[in-house]
């Protein structure tokens, strides 16, 4: 009899530990963020031969992920914009901040800046 107690006990135990491990990931779950950039480009070649590849190399370094990069921009609703838009991927508003704060980033956008003026923005995701 005392065997199946402990059994019974320990499957008891299990269980509540496996629960409470399952709350603890969930509770740490956080929705991505998104960054979107319009950028408005005067000189597109020398953009996308000094900038571009120096400003995504620093956004794959810093652990976001370029999802869409481009000029051809559909409207829905309104007048487009009339710059080039990004898109990208990150794990937390904290990660964009870190890789905007970059040496990487900065040195990269310095050039950037040659060629373009930006606008920039983070939006939660689900």
């Amino acid at each position: 009899m005392k065997t199946n107690y402990k059994i019974a006990i320990a499957l008891v135990a299990g269980a509540a530990i496996g629960g409470a491990a399952i709350q603890g990931l969930h509770a740490q779950a956080k929705p991505p963020v998104y960054s979107v950039t319009e950028i408005d480009v005067t000189n597109v070649a020398a953009y996308e031969k000094e900038y571009a590849p120096l400003a995504q190399a620093s956004i794959k370094k810093s652990g976001g992920k370029l999802l869409a990069a481009s000029q051809k921009v559909t409207s829905l609703e309104g007048t487009p914009p009339k710059a080039r838009v990004a898109i990208q991927v990150w794990d937390s508003l904290e990660q964009v901040q870190a890789w905007r704060n970059s040496a990487d980033y900065k040195a990269a956008r310095m050039i950037g800046d040659k060629y373009a003026t930006y606008r920039a923005f983070t939006v939660e995701g689900k």
